[in-house]
């Protein structure tokens, strides 16, 4: 479960730790030496978890730890506080969730309130126990209100109603945002929360149910080229706006936060910019190489009008993305076209 990471230089953040309430910059030295650390990346073989693990591993981090789902439930309460206690991280990155799509949120939603409350409690308060220096819990855009103000800034948190057809994960990911900030308000932890956008990459789940938006558009998509359907379905009209940013970048941004970042309020991981979901599928349609007919089923719900992310803290902390879209789509078909064959 300790993995030796390849010893490279540690990349050089542009900017020094600020807090949430200021974008004012301090003289400071990192606020924790990751390359000096031992950090558990709970999840990490996972979409998210595995890019945290590369990126880590990229930085010259040589202790890392991490526990399958069939070597470790995190669901089970003494398991979790057992292995927490037994390894002793300085740092705690949780990327571990129950996760899908509308079609699977809408089915199951105790599972993903449950779960991901049990989750979330089990690895915090087991963390705390064990002492964990740092750690970093990754939330949801989600969290936000439904008519949130775009771009919506982290204020806008319980500032009004939640997207209905994702509402128990979002309650289960503002759960663990407030108790992160009941950890820092009762015991000193410094310990942070992160808001990523709509994310894709390698690792992706690409399955007809539990899917989101672009895998699941990428994996029908590239199957209707390669069997000549003269048609596609796709759910609701097209022009919601989605924001998208490649699992790499919100990695990217994890190293900087845990480095750089100590204040209470949940950080926004973003692009900075969206696009319809027509015009997402018309960029899915030029990666697979599908040109026959598309139809939008209206009776299919649409989600929220728009979620585009104010991730301007992140920016001051020194942070842009490096993936454009159509790259990174490219990038997520090559691998789900290699895994599909490797099955």
């Amino acid at each position: 479960m300790v993995a030796a990471a390849a010893g490279q230089d540690r990349p050089q953040d542009a900017a020094a730790p600020v807090g949430a309430d200021a974008g004012d910059q301090v003289d400071l030295v990192d606020l924790v030496d990751l390359a000096a650390s031992r950090v558990y990346v709970a999840g990490h073989t996972g979409m998210v978890g595995s890019a945290v693990w590369r990126a880590l591993q990229a930085a010259g981090v040589g202790d890392l730890v991490g526990a399958t789902s069939a070597e470790l439930d995190l669901r089970d309460r003494s398991a979790t506080a057992a292995f927490l206690d037994r390894v002793r991280p300085d740092v705690v990155v949780l990327a571990a969730a129950r996760v899908g799509g509308i079609a699977a949120n809408a089915a199951r939603p105790v599972d993903f309130l449950s779960d991901n409350l049990l989750i979330q409690t089990n690895v915090l308060d087991g963390a705390h126990a064990a002492d964990v220096h740092r750690l970093l819990f990754l939330g949801s855009s989600c969290i936000y209100p439904k008519m949130a103000p775009q771009p919506i800034v982290e204020s806008a948190l319980l500032t009004g109603p939640l997207e209905p057809t994702n509402e128990a994960y979002a309650i289960a990911k503002i759960a663990g945002v407030k108790l992160v900030q009941a950890y820092r308000a009762q015991y000193g932890r410094s310990w942070v929360s992160a808001m990523p956008t709509n994310l894709y990459g390698p690792g992706d789940t690409f399955d007809a149910e539990a899917s989101h938006v672009l895998p699941a558009l990428l994996m029908r998509l590239d199957d209707a080229a390669r069997q000549g359907t003269p048609e596609v379905t796709v759910w609701g009209s097209g022009t919601p706006r989605r924001e998208f940013l490649h699992v790499d970048d919100l990695a990217s941004a994890c190293l900087l936060l845990l480095r750089r970042y100590d204040g209470d309020a949940p950080v926004n991981v973003g692009y900075g910019d969206d696009l319809t979901i027509a015009e997402l599928v018309d960029v899915v349609a030029h990666a697979t190489g599908y040109r026959g007919q598309l139809r939008w089923d209206t009776t299919r719900p649409d989600g929220t009008p728009r979620k585009l992310l104010d991730s301007s803290v992140l920016a001051a902390l020194g942070f842009s993305p490096s993936v454009d879209l159509r790259t990174g789509v490219a990038a997520t078909l090559a691998w789900y076209r290699a895994a599909r064959l490797d099955r």
